[in-house]
């Protein structure tokens, strides 16, 4: 991987309607995200946060604005090369989404399967597995592995296209504390080795201390923007966010 992807967001704003109301998931939302950053996106629930990787992602379309990603306008793409900017991005959901029928090794091979690539997807998908501490374990189907070890696979599995943005969404939502510390620690030490971009939606503060910067949402819009890289100490930072919880 040749470094991370720089993320432009220009006044982006998307609402819902619901229950004959509108709501605003994300409020006129401008950030600039540095390429190979780790940018962890902590706020209460219906803050905005999967709302916004959503939008980077291009799952979802904004009302208005403009996503920038490498000086591609996203949000301008028609079909054909939005399908191709959504596979260049590695995407973990609080969900692992691994298909129960096929080992771990098929699971990390299928995003790339239909496609030529300049690599051997089965050694690439091993290696992946070996990143994430589970060689060894190619040929277990999802349902012999724990709720840790297959959020393992679906990272492996988020990697395999070689991204240079990676959108983590509640990665640790349904683990129980130790795993989910694991699996934070796991994607910031993935981060350092291939050097994406990363973006996390979490609740958990602690990945405040591997971050590089820390936003904070509410509402839609960014409440508390803390650049680590400039000089504030992760215990700071983990006090400050305790502050501000909602």
């Amino acid at each position: 991987m040749s470094g991370g992807s720089t993320i432009q967001i220009d006044r982006l704003r998307r609402t819902f309607r619901t229950g004959g109301a509108d709501i605003v998931a994300v409020d006129d939302l401008t950030m600039t995200v540095r390429a190979g950053s780790l940018v962890a996106i902590t706020g209460p629930s219906g803050s905005g946060k999967s709302t916004l990787l959503h939008l980077i992602g291009a799952i979802e379309r904004p009302d208005s604005g403009t996503i920038t990603a490498d000086e591609i306008e996203v949000t301008g793409l028609r079909r054909t090369r939005l399908a191709a900017y959504r596979r260049s991005i590695g995407f973990v959901f609080q969900r692992y989404h691994l298909l129960p029928a096929l080992t771990a090794l098929d699971n990390v091979v299928a995003p790339v399967l239909p496609y030529k690539v300049d690599f051997r997807k089965a050694d690439r998908a091993r290696e992946l597995l070996a990143a994430v501490d589970l060689e060894g374990r190619e040929n277990a189907l999802p349902a012999q592995l724990s709720g840790g070890q297959q959020q393992r696979v679906a990272i492996a599995r988020a990697l395999i296209g070689r991204p240079r943005l990676l959108l983590a969404d509640e990665p640790t939502g349904n683990l129980d504390s130790k795993s989910g510390g694991e699996i934070l620690n796991l994607i910031a030490d993935l981060r350092a080795t291939y050097g994406m971009t990363v973006l996390v939606a979490t609740h958990e503060q602690r990945i405040a201390a591997r971050a590089d910067r820390v936003l904070r949402l509410r509402d839609g819009a960014v409440v508390e923007d803390l650049d680590l890289q400039v000089g504030h100490p992760a215990s700071d930072t983990l006090t400050r966010l305790d502050q501000l919880r909602a």
